[in-house]
C-alpha cells in the first residue's frame, strides 16, 4: 500500500464523520423550539465534542502541536466521556432530569484535564492517570442504566437501539482508552486512528439507519408521555389505541396480531389483577413475573401495557396503581393516625424518599398536604 494511502482514508473518513455529526447536530438545533429534552440536549452537546475530538485526533495535529495548544481540545475530547454518561441517563431512563452538578462534574473534568496537558501539572503520573481514568470509568457507568431499565423499558425500538448505543458507544470507548494507554506519548499510530475513525462510522451507519426507520424525534424519546388517567381505588385508566400511541413501538416480531376482543380482554384481564389481587404491592414483582401470573408472553405484556395503556415503562406503570392506592389510604379518615411512611410502604414502595417524589409530581402536593385538605372536605 502507497505510504500516502493510510493518512488520505483516514482524512476521507474523518470527514465524514465530522459531515455527519454537523448534520445530526443541525438537526436537532432545528428541533429545539419544540423542546429537545435532556436526550436531545445531550446529544447536540455530544455530537460537537466529538467533531473537535475527530479534528484534534488527527495524527499530524497531534504530532504537530504543542501540549498547550492541544490542552483545550483535547479536555474537551476527555469530557466527551461525561457527556456520553449522562446521555445514556437521558436514554433510559425517563424520569432523569439535568442536575447543576452534571455540568459541574463536566467542567471540573475539562479543567483537570486542561491542567493536565497545558501546564504539566505537579502530580504528574496521578494527572494522567485520571486523565486515562475517565473514558474507562464513564463507559462503565454509560452500562449501568442499560441493565437497571432495559427490562422495564416497554419500547422494543428503544431497547435494540438505545441498547446498542450505549454497547457499541462504551467498547468503542473502551478501545481507544486502551489504544492510548499503549501507545508511545498516549498518540494513536496512523493505524490506530485510522481504526477509531471505521469504528465512529460503523456505529454512525447503524444509528442513521434506526433514524430513517423511527425518525429524530422517536430515537431520542421527545414524544411526551401519553397522558393516562388514575382515579384513587381503580388504578390507571385504560385509553383505547391510538395512531400515535401505536407508533411508540412497532411490533417486531413475526406472531399474528391478536383480535381486537382477545386485546381487550387481556387488558381487562391485567387491570382486574392489578386492582384485586394489588400485585403492585409485591417488592419482587417486575414485568416478567407478571407475565408468568397472567400466562402471556412477555413481549405482548409490554406491548399491552405501552400500545393500549399507554406507557412507556413498567415501572411507571406500577407507581400509578402505587399511588393510587396512597391517595385513597391518605383520604380515609379510618386511617388518619397511620404515619405516611407506613402507607407508602404498604402501597409498594421500597423507602420514603421515592414515594415522596413521585407523589409531589403527580400531585403537586406532599403526601402530608393532600391528607390535610382529603380530610378537611
Amino acid at each position: 500500500m502507497h505510504p500516502q494511502a493510510l493518512p488520505l482514508l483516514d482524512a476521507g473518513l474523518r470527514g465524514a464523520v465530522v459531515a455527519t455529526l454537523l448534520l445530526f447536530a443541525g438537526a436537532l438545533w432545528r428541533e429545539r423550539r419544540t423542546g429537545l429534552g435532556a436526550a436531545g440536549r445531550l446529544a447536540g452537546a455530544l455530537a460537537l465534542g466529538l467533531v473537535v475530538q475527530a479534528i484534534s485526533s488527527l495524527p499530524l495535529i497531534e504530532a504537530e502541536l504543542s501540549p498547550a495548544w492541544q490542552a483545550p481540545w483535547v479536555a474537551i475530547s476527555v469530557g466527551n466521556g461525561v457527556l456520553f454518561w449522562l446521555f445514556a441517563q437521558a436514554l433510559f431512563d425517563d424520569e432523569f432530569r439535568l442536575r447543576r452538578w452534571h455540568g459541574g462534574l463536566w467542567l471540573a473534568v475539562l479543567g483537570g484535564v486542561w491542567l493536565n496537558c497545558a501546564l504539566a501539572f505537579p502530580l504528574g503520573l496521578v494527572s494522567l492517570a485520571f486523565q486515562r481514568a475517565v473514558p474507562v470509568l464513564t463507559a462503565l457507568a454509560a452500562a449501568w442504566p442499560l441493565l437497571r431499565h432495559w427490562r422495564g423499558d416497554l419500547l422494543e425500538w428503544r431497547r435494540h437501539l438505545r441498547g446498542f448505543i450505549v454497547v457499541a458507544g462504551s467498547a468503542y470507548a473502551l478501545l481507544m482508552a486502551a489504544l492510548r494507554l499503549t501507545a508511545p506519548g498516549g498518540r494513536l499510530s496512523q493505524a490506530a486512528a485510522l481504526l477509531d475513525m471505521g469504528c465512529q462510522i460503523a456505529i454512525g451507519i447503524v444509528v442513521a439507519r434506526q433514524l430513517f426507520s423511527i425518525g429524530l424525534r422517536g430515537w431520542i424519546g421527545l414524544q411526551a408521555p401519553p397522558a393516562v388517567g388514575c382515579q384513587a381505588g381503580t388504578g390507571p385508566a385504560a385509553p383505547p389505541v391510538t395512531a400515535a400511541r401505536q407508533d411508540l413501538a412497532p411490533p417486531v416480531d413475526a406472531a399474528p396480531a391478536p383480535e381486537p376482543a382477545e386485546v381487550q380482554a387481556q387488558v381487562q384481564a391485567l387491570q382486574q389483577a392489578m386492582r384485586e389481587q394489588r400485585l403492585y404491592r409485591e417488592e419482587a414483582m417486575s414485568l416478567a413475573a407478571l407475565a408468568l401470573r397472567l400466562k402471556l408472553p412477555e413481549y405482548r405484556l409490554r406491548r399491552l401495557i405501552n400500545q393500549q395503556l399507554g406507557y412507556r415503562n413498567f415501572n411507571a406503570y406500577l407507581n400509578d396503581w402505587r399511588l393510587a392506592d396512597a391517595r385513597q389510604m391518605l383520604a380515609d379518615p379510618a386511617r388518619r393516625e397511620l404515619p405516611v411512611l407506613t402507607i407508602a410502604l404498604e402501597a409498594g414502595f421500597q423507602s420514603i424518599g421515592p414515594f415522596n417524589r413521585a407523589f409531589k409530581a403527580d400531585t403537586g402536593l406532599t403526601p402530608t398536604e393532600f391528607r390535610q385538605r382529603a380530610l378537611e372536605n
